[in-house]
């Protein structure tokens, strides 16, 4: 260990009033939040605000990102922003060789530090991600096609909210058992038998994070703070698009670490070549025994299956579905879901896909609606909303990927087209890819396992299913469920006993349920501290942000008796 600049006393005294509030905050579920989510809120205390983020931000543009780590062999990069422009920026590219060793050699003094002041050096992190939100928010911005007040809120404060949150759970459930205890047990006449003994959180080995390309940090975060915070090293694999968020990540955890007398090996960056391919290889080598993916389904598969060695948690593909009975505020109803379809381009492993009405239509506080006439006022709602291309392009952000483009233009040829897909044009970026969403208008009478709707496609397209009735609706859920996944399950309904029936299907297949949301919170979007994302229980995803199972399995209780 080097010598420490932030000592325990001074950590504590900064941090330690913010980790009981957030241990606290996951027993209660109430809202609370210590990252800001207006960026006017920063510019005070250290913090960056607005211009010098950003010109924080264009200083890093086409330059080397030196991270000092050990078995850097060489340098490589690529990224191109979804608005258009180059970032031009060189990582280092690591000999695996030498850098999983140096990793695993700072183990154990992380472990001696205990699980108090690896918290708070979490949260130190953490602290100083907070002040370089603005800088962040272009990153996220320019590497995952976010618009900027969504890269800013999402990529910035809530990702830090979520983050945080791992860490309150990585420490309740290592403090859960006591440190030491003393062990007597009586044996009538005869001196009573007593031990000593003593219970260490152990660290598992090198933690993997592999990260996605439309929520770098939303998605990073919950994994790489709750191994860190159990005592694993981890190495951080970004996606080949979206690596700058997690290397800025890399740089300010390994700043931190050093200045608290650890060894800064203990975060490290690995960055692949154009089409090298590491996390397969990485996944499956033995110091590797923690990996944290989101991303498609057949590869959390195939990590699932092959990296045996290590204790795998996958977020991967869902068909998120609401099912449409009936409503006491149609209205609301319809700008609620024309925003929850509209948000970042439906890039979003929360956004609705489905979208269950029954052929004979629905009852409302607006008088009878035929499925016709649903799905002719949404289409309205959705172009209602995004009609401005000003406000279009502060919802939609751009498209992430070529192959979102694809599937948007190849969705019109699947059904009866309700709403056709725009160009907007961003006057801002006019290489950046906008296009609204498009609404296909599908039979779900006679479901069959080819049917469009049976699979996520990914991106601004939804299916308005016709049924024959709100029952066959939660049967069409309940298969959809079971068999593709779901990390979002919404309804409305004014019948106690369709909400009953919803609410069972979705206890019973373990999904995450949203129930008649007509105001500003959209089935999409999860608040840390108090909402599950993601279940565990079911095929979307085999964990949970953030509960218990995510961090408990993530270190072991070893334990050493002496003769008292």
């Amino acid at each position: 260990m080097a010598a420490a600049q932030l000592t325990t006393d001074a950590l504590a005294e900064k941090h330690r009033s913010t980790l009981d509030q957030a241990l606290d905050t996951i027993r209660t579920r109430a809202y609370w939040s210590p990252h800001p989510e207006h960026p006017k809120a920063y510019g005070e205390n250290g913090s960056l605000d607005a211009a010098a983020g950003l010109e924080a931000y264009k200083a890093l543009l086409n330059t080397r990102f030196e991270l000092d780590q050990p078995g850097t062999d060489a340098w490589t990069g690529g990224e191109t922003s979804p608005y258009g422009p180059a970032l031009g920026i060189e990582y280092p590219h690591a000999d695996i060789d030498v850098l999983l060793p140096a990793m695993r050699a700072g183990m154990a003094g992380w472990r001696e530090a205990g699980a108090e002041v690896r918290a708070l050096v979490c949260l130190e992190i953490l602290a100083r991600i907070s002040a370089r939100t603005h800088e962040f928010a272009h990153a996220v911005m320019h590497t995952s096609g976010q618009a900027f007040m969504m890269a800013f809120q999402a990529g910035g404060p809530h990702a830090q909210d979520r983050g945080l949150e791992a860490v309150a759970y990585a420490y309740a459930e290592q403090t859960r058992t006591p440190g030491n205890a003393d062990w007597s047990k009586p044996q009538g006449k005869r001196d009573p038998l007593e031990l000593t003994k003593a219970f260490t959180p152990v660290a598992r080995g090198i933690a993997l994070v592999i990260g996605c390309n439309t929520f770098p940090t939303w998605n990073g975060y919950p994994g790489l703070f709750a191994s860190l915070a159990t005592g694993n090293p981890v190495l951080v694999k970004p996606h080949p698009r979206a690596v700058l968020p997690l290397a800025l990540t890399v740089r300010v955890a390994r700043e931190v670490l050093a200045e608290a007398g650890f060894d800064p090996n203990l975060v490290a960056l690995a960055v692949e070549r154009p089409g090298e391919g590491i996390a397969k290889t990485l996944a499956v080598r033995p110091e590797v025994r923690i990996i944290d993916y989101t991303g498609s389904t057949a590869f959390g598969d195939w990590l699932e299956a092959n990296a045996r060695q290590a204790q795998v948690y996958t977020e991967k593909a869902g068909v998120n579905t609401v099912v449409v009975d009936s409503t006491d505020d149609y209205k609301g109803m319809l700008s609620n879901l024309a925003f929850s379809l509209s948000l970042y381009s439906g890039q979003m492993c929360t956004t609705p896909q489905n979208l269950l009405i029954p052929r004979d239509g629905i009852t409302t506080d607006a008088g009878p609606k035929s499925y016709d006439e649903v799905v002719a006022d949404l289409s309205a709602a959705v172009g209602g909303l995004l009609g401005d291309d000003a406000r279009a392009n502060a919802l939609l952000g751009a498209l992430v990927n070529p192959d979102v483009k694809a599937r948007l233009e190849a969705a019109a040829g699947l059904g009866e087209v309700a709403l056709a897909s725009r160009e907007v044009a961003n006057p801002d970026f006019p290489d950046a890819v906008v296009r609204t969403p498009v609404i296909v208008k599908l039979d779900g009478s006679k479901p069959d396992a080819d049917a469009a709707y049976f699979s996520e496609c990914f991106g601004p397209v939804s299916f308005a299913v016709s049924v024959d009735s709100t029952t066959d609706a939660l049967e069409l859920l309940r298969r959809t469920v079971r068999e593709k996944g779901a990390m979002t399950v919404g309804a409305y309904t004014t019948s106690p006993e369709t909400e009953r029936a919803v609410e069972e299907v979705c206890l019973e297949e373990s999904a995450q349920l949203s129930l008649n949301l007509t105001g500003g919170v959209y089935v999409n979007q999860t608040a840390a501290f108090s909402d599950f994302h993601g279940s565990g229980g079911n095929p979307a995803a085999n964990a949970a942000l953030c509960d218990g199972a995510f961090v408990a399995n993530r270190f072991r209780v070893v334990e050493v008796r002496r003769q008292a």
